[in-house]
């Protein structure tokens, strides 16, 4: 088995274990944790899928070997400290044995409830990260940069835009162009939020306080 430089800079524990935290590459979902060893991680790179070292039943396992629930690698990271990997993976079917997308399916209210999957706003979670990246890094020639740089003024002004040319599209009844124009709408509201530090799931929280909320009668 041919040795992986970067290897030597992980650092296993007294077991030869590290963690590994599994999230999917697409949606940002975490899908589970689990412990490679030596051999594992150097098949996770030989191979392109996970495996992992079952602390239960002593042995190498490949993750979707016999449920078909396989995770193609997408990258492989570890910590500043060298003792935790992440594992961004395509996910095939669920990732957890009882069937959930993710082995993280369960609030921690004491409910027992499943946690509602983040799959349909995966996009949202998706642009959120790019505008704060753009926010953090100004790469030159990024239009984010260049709103970023002109500051509230202008992201005002073209989310006023936006918003007429929403209107537009609606008066229109064009169903391509409505698409469009919101997409746009959206993109420049994110923006907004993000030179206002407000996170997005602020404003979900205020949606789902506002569905909550009684109807008051007359």
């Amino acid at each position: 088995m041919k040795e992986i430089a970067w290897i030597e800079q992980i650092k296993f524990d007294a077991q030869g274990l590290v963690p590994a935290i599994v999230q999917d590459t697409v949606s940002k979902e975490v899908l589970m944790l689990a412990y490679m060893n030596r051999e594992s991680l150097q098949k996770c790179v030989e191979t392109g899928q996970t495996w992992f070292w079952s602390r239960s039943r002593q042995e190498l396992w490949n993750k979707g070997a016999t449920s078909g629930h396989t995770q193609q690698i997408e990258s492989l990271r570890y910590d500043c400290d060298g003792d935790t990997m992440l594992v961004t993976v395509k996910q095939t079917g669920p990732a957890c044995h009882t069937g959930a997308y993710s082995c993280f399916c369960r609030t921690a209210d004491n409910s027992g409830n499943k946690a509602p999957s983040a799959d349909r706003f995966g996009p949202l979670s998706r642009l959120e990260s790019t505008i704060a990246q753009r926010d953090a890094e100004r790469p030159e020639g990024a239009y984010t940069t260049y709103l970023f740089d002109k500051g509230l003024d202008k992201i005002l002004k073209k989310i006023g835009e936006e918003t007429a040319e929403v209107i537009i599209a609606g008066k229109n009844r064009d169903a391509q162009e409505l698409r469009s124009e919101a997409a746009d709408l959206v993109f420049h509201l994110m923006v907004l939020l993000r030179q206002q530090q407000i996170p997005l799931d602020d404003v979900l929280q205020e949606l789902e306080f506002r569905h909550r909320k009684p109807v008051k009668k007359d």
